[in-house]
């Protein structure tokens, strides 16, 4: 076989192994979104939830007023933490226990708050929750740039 060939061959294996690797990835991220947050449909958390959805959407996230209403809802929501793992809450070392997807779907949860109640604001949203979860600079910078280019 000549050296172009060969060349050529190694290059299509790479695209045909990134494809597969790809494929992989997004099958976990089209699961993801098929039973994202379905525990919130359940009990114990649907009685929680049912109950305080109406005041949380007034709430601006951050707020005192929110704070409060999550104190309420506090079983619910450790209930919640620590059955999804796109919730640092989920693993004892929080962010630095998640995978790429866990993050991507955190940022998608996040964005999709940030759409629900009054003055949702994903960079703001992304700043308060990397201050919360002790996110590093270049992995919030990261965050930004993501829903930037994504137009969020």
């Amino acid at each position: 076989m000549d050296v172009e060939k060969k060349v050529r061959r190694e290059l299509l294996e790479h695209v045909l192994n990134i494809q597969r690797f790809l494929g992989i990835i997004i099958a976990e991220l089209e699961k993801r979104g098929e039973e994202h947050d379905v525990s919130k449909t359940l009990p114990p958390e649907f009685e929680y939830f049912l109950e305080n959805i109406p005041a949380l959407n007034c709430a601006a996230y951050g707020t005192e007023e929110y704070r409060q209403i999550l104190k309420g809802m506090r079983p619910a929501i450790e209930h919640h933490n620590k059955s999804n793992r796109h919730h640092p809450e989920y693993f004892d070392n929080g962010v630095n226990g998640m995978n790429l997807v866990d993050l991507i779907e955190m940022v998608c949860d996040w964005k999709a708050a940030s759409l629900r109640g009054s003055g949702g604001d994903i960079n703001k949203s992304v700043m308060l929750c990397s201050e919360r979860f002790g996110i590093s600079p270049q992995l919030t910078q990261i965050i930004l740039n993501t829903v930037k280019d994504f137009g969020w």
